[in-house]
């Protein structure tokens, strides 16, 4: 640009129009080839939730989701592509990384454990509707023990099952199969969201159903990424952030949802209207090449504002994964002060004095056997330690070899409990054998193991391939998991399993950790793993272990998942991928 300015003073001013025409072409070529060049954004969204979403006659994607996204993706300069279909197939597509985005969702404080939401972009309203003739009903627990039909996994699906509002629920595939039901009086109940159940009943020319009082819950209505995409949902949040800011998301939200008739147009709108449009074109006119002089100002104030945003977040993410290295050391020496609080004293002195003697033992056991073996030739057996020297010279020198060898074993458990203690970097990852990791774990705990248990059992499985990864960190989980399943036990007869495998087909190593303790509620089930959660706070559960067991996995690319019958025990199962498919 800077070469064409000379070029474009010394021309003639006749021809500076088409200079300038030239110019503005090429520009947006390259800003058209940069556009197409990004990766594209697959966004998913339900194929029936009119006027939110939905395929219109001619088989487009098509209402204010996706007129909202296209805004965004326009400003944003984002690539995207929208894959409607049933609501339970595309949250599992967002879930499994299939798709990129779901343009609409309800927020929930379940769902937000395993999504990521952006600020939210409406409301929306959600009644209960009836058949004419029944009991009208206002409030969802007055639902409780009746027929309701309502979305599968739907927002209110998700609501009254947390809020444990106990209904006979009939389950519909989508909102309009849930007020046709209604209609039909099987069942004369329905859930659904106010907006686009007066859509769907005007479509469907259902006049029989209606709502039964004004808006039972209302939630915020947002887009969601897969948990931990914060690069796209900060792309979305800024996008929508635009839009309310130039007033084009007010016009996106008024065209299809502040109204849902379309009203007659007056003389005096066309009149009021065509004025504005007559006199926006002839300001874009004379201010197109106000425009072109400052556009590269604005760029580079816009430029140095991102820059500096970027180097806040940055910030930000490096403070939050010191605090979590800290929150996870801390963690782990609360284990191992647990650990070696009762053993240390007692194993360093004496095992040092065992290691430094028990060569002096063996050396003069081995110079003084030929003395002894000729007293012997000579005079024949005598008794020794209680014993005929012949039963015991061939078993004396053995066990001084399993002395040494013990103290060698106490030792390099004493070894083990200084690498686990040692602060890693985990950013660093090394081949980690599973089995061996497992192996080590068991060593570090094996005194809580044998005061917990007499049935303990390791099932490891051979030619496991070795991991990536840190082998403190992984020990750490399976050290929280035993200890865990040690304090669940309420008798010596109740055991404890720790199982292997490897699965070719899927390219993962699973890791099973089982118990046969008391169990895990149902209710406390879901929050084990979120921090500071715990049931033993008086006897000094700081909530910390497996919430940062769940982080350390996770960041492996791994899951860890619970299972629980109260009175029968509990199981715990890693699974984490082999490096090729990590790579894949």
């Amino acid at each position: 640009m800077a070469l064409l300015k000379p070029l474009y003073s010394k021309c003639k001013s006749s021809i500076k129009p088409l200079l300038f025409t030239a110019i503005a072409a090429f520009m947006l070529l390259n800003t058209c080839i940069a556009w197409t060049a990004e990766k594209e954004i697959v966004v998913g969204g339900n194929v029936n939730y009119p006027p939110y979403e939905f395929i219109d006659k001619d088989g487009n994607p098509s209402g204010y989701n996706v007129e909202l996204t296209r805004a965004i993706a326009s400003i944003m300069g984002m690539k995207v592509r929208f894959e409607l279909g049933k609501w339970e197939e595309i949250r599992k597509k967002l879930e499994d990384g299939e798709i990129d985005a779901l343009q609409g969702m309800s927020w929930s404080k379940g769902r937000s454990r395993v999504v990521d939401f952006s600020i939210p972009h409406t409301m929306i309203n959600h009644s209960i509707y009836t058949m004419d003739g029944a009991i009208p009903i206002r409030a969802l627990r007055g639902l409780a023990g009746k027929e309701v039909a309502f979305h599968a996994r739907g927002f209110i699906h998700n609501y009254l099952t947390e809020q444990k509002i106990a209904v006979i629920p009939v389950l519909t595939s989508t909102p309009a199969v849930a007020i046709n039901r209604t209609s039909s009086g099987r069942p004369p109940y329905s859930v659904v969201a106010s907006l686009p159940a007066t859509y769907l009943m005007k479509e469907m020319n259902i006049t029989n159903v209606k709502a039964t009082g004004k808006s039972v819950i209302s939630v915020k209505y947002c887009y969601a990424v897969k948990k931990g995409n914060t690069d796209l949902l900060a792309r979305l949040n800024e996008g929508l952030a635009i839009l309310k800011q130039t007033g084009q998301y007010k016009k996106i939200h008024d065209k299809w949802i502040g109204v849902l008739e379309p009203r007659d147009i007056t003389w005096k709108q066309i009149i009021k209207y065509g004025s504005i449009v007559i006199g926006i074109f002839i300001a874009v006119l004379a201010g197109i090449l106000l425009w072109s002089w400052t556009l590269k100002k604005q760029v580079s104030i816009r430029t140095a504002a991102l820059e500096e945003e970027v180097k806040e977040r940055k910030k930000t993410v490096k403070e939050l994964k010191l605090k979590q290295k800290q929150l996870i050391q801390a963690d782990r020496m609360a284990t191992l002060g647990i650990l070696v609080s009762g053993v240390a004293h007692e194993i360093n002195n004496p095992n040092g004095l065992i290691l430094l003697n028990m060569p002096l033992i063996l050396d003069y056991f081995n110079d003084t056997q030929h003395i002894v073996e000729e007293y012997y030739r000579e005079n024949g057996d005598f008794p020794v330690a209680g014993l005929r020297f012949s039963k015991l010279q061939p078993r004396i020198k053995p066990k001084l070899i399993d002395i040494k060898e013990s103290a060698i074993r106490i030792k390099r458990i004493v070894e083990d409990l200084k690498d686990f203690s040692r602060k890693d970097d985990s950013e660093i990852e090394y081949n980690v054998d599973i089995n061996t990791a497992v192996s080590a774990a068991i060593r570090l705990v094996d005194s809580t193991i044998k005061k917990s248990t007499s049935s303990f059992e390791t099932e490891l499985c051979p030619d496991i391939p070795l991991l990536k990864g840190n082998p403190q960190r992984i020990e750490q989980v399976i050290i929280n998991l035993i200890i865990n399943s040690c304090q669940a036990l309420k008798s010596m007869d109740k055991g404890i399993k720790i199982k292997t495998e490897f699965s070719q087909d899927l390219m993962e190593v699973t890791v099973t950790v089982s118990d046969e303790g008391e169990g895990i509620s149902s209710e406390n089930l879901h929050y084990i793993t979120d921090p500071f959660f715990t049931t033993k706070r008086s006897e000094g559960g700081t909530g910390l272990g497996l919430y940062m067991s769940a982080g350390i996995i996770k960041d492996l690319h791994g899951t860890i998942d619970f299972t629980s019958v109260p009175g029968e025990g509990t199981t715990a199962v890693i699974k984490l991928p082999v490096p090729a498919r990590r790579e894949q």
